[in-house]
């Protein structure tokens, strides 16, 4: 009996170094910025947090219609009467769309599916930004049609008292607290830490300043070279002129630039589990 050998196939001829699979393109960046966008409306908490935004506007301008003084209610007091709390809780957004990805075990996941961090804490950033400018105009209607009914009922003409300019320094002012949330969430990973940290800063260094600056006549004349509160509580009210823009890019590079890069690079390095 006579052995037979077969000719092996051009295939499989072919070297294994030869046989290699195209690499698969990247995520689209607008893909990733629509599921980070998604992701904070997804859970409960998240919901309800952007669903405040539209309530706590509601409340403070029927409070201010009913309880303010008739007949100088402005727009501009409308106006003050949302962005106070506003000013709350768009920051805790600019923490939670850091920290939820730790709370909830999901940073494994994204940074999985999106290997780039980079790209996906730009998409973050990004989408709270504009969740931000969309929040303020929301917030501005919902003022404007205070002031239009008000004005129905007391028979006053209606005051628009709110500049282009005044309310692009309320958005800058309202923009640069959600990047300090945003900052501290990178810097902390934590919900509770970096919103006691946003809070200490923008609540308790205010008073530290100013009780400095009482006993100590120099602090009092450059405070605002260190304390970013200084100058940006200065935006609500549209006074930011000259010098004070300086002073405002400075503390904003002290208190926001600085915890931002250490941030960055924590989660960059860091090991997620």
């Amino acid at each position: 009996m006579s052995a037979t050998t077969t000719e092996p196939s051009p295939a499989a001829v072919v070297p294994a170094a030869g046989r290699t699979r195209p690499a698969p393109a990247p995520t689209p960046f607008r893909r990733v910025m629509h599921v980070e966008l998604r992701k904070m409306f997804d859970t409960r908490s998240g919901f309800w947090l952007m669903a405040s935004i539209v309530i706590v506007s509601a409340i403070a301008t029927t409070l201010t219609a009913l309880l303010g003084d008739r007949d100088s209610l402005t727009f501009e007091s409308f106006a003050a009467a949302i962005g106070s709390p506003m000013s709350i809780i768009l920051p805790v957004i600019g923490v939670l769309a850091v920290t939820s990805e730790w709370s909830q075990r999901t940073a494994l996941t994204t940074f999985t599916l999106v290997s780039s961090r980079p790209r996906v804490l730009a998409a973050k950033l990004i989408d709270i930004l504009v969740v931000g400018v969309v929040a303020m105009f929301v917030a501005l209607g919902v003022g404007a049609l205070g002031t239009i009914v008000t004005s129905m009922i007391t028979g006053y003409d209606v005051q628009w008292d709110i500049s282009p300019a005044a309310f692009a320094q309320i958005i800058l002012a309202n923009s640069l607290g959600m990047v300090l949330g945003f900052a501290f969430g990178l810097l902390f990973r934590s919900s509770p830490a970096a919103i006691v940290a946003y809070f200490v800063v923008n609540l308790v260094l205010p008073g530290l300043s100013g009780a400095l600056g009482a006993a100590q006549e120099w602090w009092a004349d450059h405070a605002a070279w260190f304390d970013l509160n200084e100058t940006r509580f200065q935006l609500f009210d549209g006074a930011v002129h000259g010098q004070d823009w300086l002073q405002l890019a400075i503390t904003a590079l002290l208190w926001i630039g600085l915890p931002l890069l250490v941030g960055l690079r924590l989660v960059l390095r860091s090991e997620v589990k």
